[in-house]
């Protein structure tokens, strides 16, 4: 994709965002034209009071403005009647305050809508990117992007993108009365223009690439703080709370430094604006002074020019302003842009449901994690309907990913073979249906900062307390549940911080369990619980078992000796394939970990 076709599907997001928000920036929009208008209305009534009024000088107005003026009785009766004229100045300020008010009130609300859609939208497209994209994205980053980025995209909207049009309207009119009333004034005014303008968009060039860097680098500070705080049990029982702190303010200098020389950047170029403005106003007070002294221009004419003057300036300096806060805006898109952009999962075309009670073959699967070498080699065994499957091996062996590829959370390439449910690839079954059929406990359990009986039930919200206590149950946990203060209430804290690690893979074995699948997954989540408690489980889990599926990863022999049959692999391949009683007395890999779990051969293991 070249950068063109980048920038417009930018664009095309962007006013993606917009729906729900437009009306609310028009109506802004048209509040801060009006007020705008008002702006240039009072400047004339100066002119004309001190010109036509008060020095009795001939009048040189629009068609419009003196059919005004003579239905009043002309100016002769201004003379008498000064208060319509500052009346008319009051009547203009309050056209400029409702309008102003009207402003910000839409604009607040389309910029609260805009927010609302994006994060919706984000939010959304997060939850359904593959598992692969989030093991390759950092979760503070990821949280910067939805934070700090739509706040940036926000603001340059709300806050210049609605100003466009008052600009537009202050630099034209501006103009226009600047030359009706001295065309040589009007140029000196505006020889600076194009120097601003020129500038300001070689300044944006270069201050773009700045904003990014600092960007991506909030990022990665962002995931420090979000590793440290839900790691923080870890930095404690290890003592590097001075490391890690070091680490962070040895980042956190580098990124302050960042905005320092991005601050450096914008105060040389707002420094350099103030200076040519005010050259500018020098160059027309004194030049405006000179042509009054002459008779070449009138008091109200210069005193109405220099308000007028500074109208254009401010337009000017805005645009400026507009150009800078649009490179940070336009990294803030294209980092919201990655995300919307990343791939959703998406099942292959006809794909539907399938028989989920039936055997799950894996033949020949051969698979490799992004830049890395094969984890998985030629991988063939079948796990039979209504019967328990153990898995067995070393650290690295592979045994997670199976699982992850049974469960679609790694898709199987199509040279790797091909894992089969009831005689289905499961490429043709649809990704929610299959996940909905699976119960799985992964190596790490995740509890979610809520109660117990909520991270239980979390796959119902029907649930009643007593089938959730009923999970517990076989779960062994629900005398350790009773034993809180809250009980079922109790407040797990953020990764279910406050329970055990047994008590976490436990409360994880129970939210299975609430599901009733056909096909169970254990991935050694019962490493952190006693082998008492072990065999307790794995009784309770039996009753349930019935026509249900198991696979059971573990490194203990004792949680697999009642399997079925017992998958063992070594350095991701097949090594041995049995029973229990067939695999001990084998000779192989199997007997070597039994012997060494149950005491006997030391002497053969070593």
């Amino acid at each position: 994709m070249n950068k063109q076709t980048e920038k417009r599907e930018r664009r095309k997001l962007v006013f993606f965002f917009l729906k729900g928000a437009k009306a609310f920036f028009v109506i802004s929009i048209l509040s801060s034209a009006l007020s705008a208008l008002a702006d240039m209305i009072s400047p004339q009534i100066i002119r004309m009071a001190i010109d036509n009024v008060i020095k009795n000088e001939p009048a040189d107005y629009a068609k419009p403005v003196m059919r005004v003026v003579n239905a009043f009785g002309g100016f002769e009766y201004f003379k008498t009647h000064i208060w319509i004229l500052a009346l008319g100045v009051m009547a203009v300020a309050l056209v400029k305050v409702i309008t102003q008010y009207t402003f910000r009130v839409y604009n607040t609300k389309g910029g609260e809508t805009l927010v609302k859609t994006m994060r919706d939208k984000l939010f959304g497209r997060i939850e359904r990117l593959p598992f692969s994209w989030h093991m390759k994205n950092k979760t503070g980053d990821i949280i910067q992007r939805c934070t700090s980025d739509i706040d940036t995209l926000r603001n340059f909207i709300s806050e210049q993108m609605t100003g466009i049009f008052r600009i537009v309207i202050m630099l034209t009119l501006s103009l226009i009365f600047m030359v009706t009333m001295n065309p040589l004034l009007t140029l000196i005014a505006v020889i600076p223009m194009p120097v601003i303008v020129i500038y300001s968009f070689h300044f944006h060039k270069t201050v773009r690439d700045q904003f990014q860097v600092c960007d991506e680098n909030e990022g990665k500070l962002s995931a420090m703080v979000q590793e440290n705080l839900t790691g923080v049990r870890v930095v404690r029982a290890f003592g590097r709370e001075k490391t890690e702190l070091d680490k962070f303010s040895a980042h956190n200098k580098y990124y302050t430094s960042l905005w320092v020389q991005v601050s450096k950047s914008l105060a040389g170029f707002w420094s350099s604006m103030d200076a040519l403005t005010a050259l500018q106003i020098l160059a027309i007070v004194v030049m405006g002074c000179h042509l009054c002294i002459k008779g070449s221009m009138l008091p109200g004419e210069y005193v109405s020019f220099i308000s007028y003057n500074m109208m254009l300036i401010w337009p000017i300096r805005q645009l400026g302003r507009m150009i800078s806060e649009m490179s940070k805006a336009s990294v803030s898109v294209e980092r919201i842009h990655y995300i919307m952009k990343s791939e959703e999962e998406k099942d292959e075309p006809g794909a539907g449901e399938a028989d989920m009670s039936g055997d799950i073959a894996f033949k020949n699967v051969t698979f490799a994690y992004e830049n890395c070498p094969d984890i998985l080699k030629n991988v063939s065994f079948t796990a039979e309907s209504g019967k328990t499957l153990g898995i067995l091996g070393g650290t690295g062996s592979g045994k997670s990913t199976l699982m992850f590829l049974l469960d679609k959370l790694y898709d199987l390439p199509e040279n790797g073979g091909s894992i089969t449910v009831g005689g289905v690839d499961i490429r043709r079954i649809r990704t929610d249906y299959l996940r909905r059929n699976i119960g799985m406990v992964l190596q790490e359990p995740y509890l979610f900062s809520r109660t117990i009986s909520e991270n239980i039930g979390i796959t119902n919200e029907g649930m009643t307390l007593t089938e959730i206590r009923e999970a517990a149950r076989d779960a062994c946990l629900d005398d350790a549940i009773m034993g809180f203060t809250q009980g079922y209430e109790t407040k797990v804290g953020e990764r279910g911080v406050t329970l055990s690690g047994g008590q976490k893979q436990r409360t994880a074995i129970a939210r299975m369990l609430t599901q009733k699948t056909p096909i169970m997954i254990l991935d050694d989540s019962l490493s952190a619980v006693d082998t008492e408690t072990d065999a307790k489980i794995r009784k309770a889990l039996e009753k349930h078992f019935g026509k249900t599926t198991v696979i059971i990863i573990s490194h203990r022999i004792t949680t697999l000796q009642k399997c079925d049959k017992i998958v063992v692999l070594d350095k991701g391949s097949v090594a041995e394939t049995g029973s229990h009683d067939e695999l001990k007395d084998a000779g192989g890999i199997y007997s070597l970990i039994y012997q060494s779990q149950s005491g006997l051969g030391e002497e053969a293991v070593s």
